[in-house]
């Protein structure tokens, strides 16, 4: 009897420290924006992959080591190195993922960024989506690299640089 209520202890014990013990979940945001101008407009300045600095403030400049990667240095944090997955002209739509990663610079392990462009009645909605994982990939992962901060950092990454793009391209910047 004392060997069975032993094994159902260790067995509980096992069970509830899975539960705790599962490692960082998939994150995801997806902002989306209006911008009052005309779609090819709006995706001449998107699709020019090495281009993110002439339009996202939070990007202080872009080097491309290759053709298909590119080093975005960002403004007083460092460097990440993304790397093009996909470009679609015809659709408006642009897909990358970070190629290498430095959580002091953006607190993220991983993450993939999808950019697509539609025509709305009076311009082009900006559709912007991330999929991504925290920067510490540990059960439990400090403060400024949790999933909080990932989905904070990755939120005003997408506003700031879509907010940018709209005032530059209506005209009020």
């Amino acid at each position: 009897m004392k060997l069975w209520a032993t094994a159902l202890m260790a067995s509980q014990l096992f069970v509830t420290s899975l539960a705790f013990a599962h490692g960082p979940t998939p994150q995801k945001i997806d902002e989306k924006v209006v911008i009052a101008a005309p779609i090819d407009k709006v995706w001449e300045k998107v699709s020019d992959f090495n281009g993110i600095a002439d339009w996202h403030p939070m990007v202080e400049s872009v080097t491309s080591p290759e053709e298909g990667t590119r080093v975005l240095k960002l403004k007083g944090k460092g460097e990440i190195t993304d790397s093009l997955d996909e470009k679609d002209d015809a659709k408006h739509y642009l897909s990358y993922r970070l190629l290498e990663e430095n959580i002091e610079a953006f607190p993220v392990s991983f993450y993939t960024v999808s950019i697509e462009l539609s025509k709305v009645n009076d311009g082009t909605e900006m559709s912007w989506k991330g999929r991504f994982y925290r920067a510490d990939t540990g059960n439990f992962p400090p403060e400024q690299y949790n999933d909080e901060s990932a989905v904070k950092a990755m939120e005003a990454f997408a506003k700031t640089g879509m907010a940018s793009l709209k005032e530059s391209l209506e005209g009020k910047k």
